[in-house]
């Protein structure tokens, strides 16, 4: 069973701008009325010059240029009234798209394409509103014109109108398979683009991997291969699409042929007129473009109903985070953080924790050590709810966190990452982020913390200079400062370090790491480890092995231990 056409799920957008679609189409309406109007000025015209009476001819002139003028009037409004209302339902859809994927879960952008989600929020979104607009400023005015003008034919001659409709419903069966025809090939055409943008925003991220490994023939050649599927895809649609305007013409060439033998039949009956033939012909003239333009509309239509597919389906997947009905906001927190028989799979077939109970104190430092994949990273991403556990509980201060609001729980945790995210805009900007508004001399203070204020005063434009896109005119440990400042000027509680050294030059680390230890002076503080060397002040180290705590304690509890820390740690350091 066929489903029900997306187009419906546009609707919510059309009624804020019933007003100016309103207007258009009293605009329409005005400028459709003169159609059959000028069908009979055609005739009358045609009379006038036949009996060679120019002053009939001359009065014919100026009410025809009245009526253009006024015509052309309405056409202008209808023109621009549909073109703002179009725009403008683009763009409230583009920014409920955005907002929606802002609110969905890590675990999506995880396994979502950068360059499919791209073309969604533009060229998709770009087509809805190009729909929008043609069925208001093309469709429905065709529509209206073919009424209008079959109206006045049947008023002329109701058997040569009859005559000429023989073949509209084979016209109207061949115009709807072909639209379907249509719906399914730019479905695996926009699909195809997608796959195209996603692979061309995955090798601009990587360029420098790509020439360091001497792979531009192979990304050439899977870019070749890539771009010609999308050929492909386009080129039936393409094809289907010369068919039907093959195909349409012919029937409505066929139409023509059979209206000249009965018009010439009904005026030997003397059922007709020349100078009403003339005007009749002018009607069938005026019926060509409309047609024209309806055919191609559907064919338009149905391709853009696969980018409405495409957003609404976007629109229709819920975040797996929520927040709950009533949720409160957490108050200013001390950083005491419990994990209560926590169970958590990103897939109910493997468990990544299993039975997780933890107690951390309020300015406790504690240490997250173990093998790839063993939980570290997972336990630290379920305490600002990226993700929420199966089963069990996460408190801080005793406070449920799926019972606050997610706003006042993410901005009482901080977090400098492994690798630094800067985005484009200043570095003042990327220091304040999330925050529409920012003193400049708590920023200044932030970064004086970071042991950033030094280099950024020795650039020309200090906090105002502009960083490049990941900040490639920065350095490694100046990308961490920054996000060491960032994290100060959030002034979290708690917070979350994915040893935000291991990829920076001496110099460079010991920087970032006097900025780390004012960061992490007072505050709760989680650490996930990679280099053994950076964990021996915490307070205790949490060894973890498949999603379980197998060993606890301080540094030298662990070594005179003996066991897994000692292991790794000799292991690491004969190297």
């Amino acid at each position: 069973m066929k489903n029900r056409s997306t187009y419906w799920q546009i609707l919510p957008y059309l009624r804020p701008q019933k007003q100016t679609i309103g207007k258009a189409l009293a605009c329409t309406v005005v400028f459709t009325i003169f159609w059959p109007i000028i069908a009979w000025l055609v005739g009358e015209t045609a009379k006038f010059i036949g009996k060679g009476d120019l002053q009939g001819f001359g009065q014919i002139a100026a009410l025809s240029a009245i009526i253009f003028l006024i015509r052309g009037t309405a056409q202008y409004g209808q023109d621009t009234l549909m073109a703002k209302a179009a725009l403008t339902i683009a763009l409230e859809i583009r920014k409920k798209v955005y907002a929606h994927l802002q609110h969905l879960n890590l675990g999506y952008f995880e396994n979502a394409k950068t360059g499919d989600l791209s073309y969604r929020l533009t060229e998709d979104i770009d087509r809805i509103g190009e729909v929008v607009n043609k069925f208001f400023h093309q469709f429905i005015p065709c529509i209206l014109q073919l009424i209008a003008v079959m109206g006045y034919m049947i008023y002329l001659n109701w058997q040569l109108t009859l005559g000429a409709l023989i073949i509209a419903p084979l016209m109207a069966i061949l115009i709807g398979w072909f639209g379907e025809k249509l719906l399914s090939y730019s479905r695996e055409s926009q699909n195809r683009i997608s796959d195209l943008s996603a692979l061309l925003t995955e090798v601009f991220s990587g360029i420098r991997l790509i020439k360091a490994f001497v792979a531009e023939e192979y990304e050439i050649s899977r870019f070749a291969e890539e771009a010609e599927q999308n050929r492909r895809a386009k080129y039936l649609s393409e094809r289907i699409k010369a068919l039907q305007f093959v195909v349409v013409g012919f029937l409505e060439a066929m139409s023509v042929i059979l209206l000249f033998f009965i018009g010439g039949w009904q005026i030997a009956q003397g059922n007709l007129t020349g100078t009403e033939f003339i005007s009749y012909i002018a009607g069938v003239a005026l019926l060509i473009d409309p047609i024209a333009i309806t055919t191609a509309n559907y064919g338009d239509f149905k391709q853009g109903e696969a980018s409405s597919d495409r957003i609404f389906e976007l629109l229709a997947i819920q975040p797996a985070v929520v927040e709950k009905p009533g949720a409160i906001e957490l108050p200013r927190v001390t950083g005491k953080v419990e994990y209560r028989n926590i169970n958590f799979a990103y897939n109910s077939e493997t468990p990544i924790l299993q039975n997780m109970s933890l107690l951390v104190l309020p300015g406790e430092m504690i240490a997250l050590v173990g093998a790839s994949g063993s939980g570290k990273t997972t336990l630290v991403n379920l305490l600002p709810r990226f993700y929420d556990p199966q089963a069990g509980q996460i408190l801080i201060d005793g406070i449920d966190i799926q019972d606050v609001t997610l706003n006042t729980l993410r901005r009482q945790i901080g977090i400098v990452p492994q690798e630094t995210i800067l985005f484009s805009g200043t570095i003042a900007q990327n220091i304040a982020f999330g925050q529409s508004y920012y003193e400049l001399k708590d920023v200044e203070k932030a970064a004086q913390i970071a042991n950033a204020h030094q280099f950024i005063s020795e650039f020309p434009d200090g906090y105002q200079t502009w960083v490049g896109e990941r900040g490639v005119n920065l350095s490694g440990g100046q990308k961490q400062r920054i996000a060491i400042a960032r994290a100060v000027l959030l002034a979290p509680r708690i917070l979350i370090l994915d040893e935000a050294t291991s990829a920076l030059d001496s110099e460079s680390e010991g920087l970032v790491q006097e900025a780390l230890e004012r960061l992490m002076r007072d505050r709760t503080v989680f650490i996930i480890a990679h280099r053994l060397a950076t964990v021996r002040r915490a307070d205790r180290i949490l060894v973890l092995e498949k999603g379980r705590i197998v060993e606890s304690g301080t540094h030298e509890e662990l070594l005179e231990k003996g066991d897994r820390y000692a292991g790794y740690y000799a292991q690491q350091f004969s190297q």
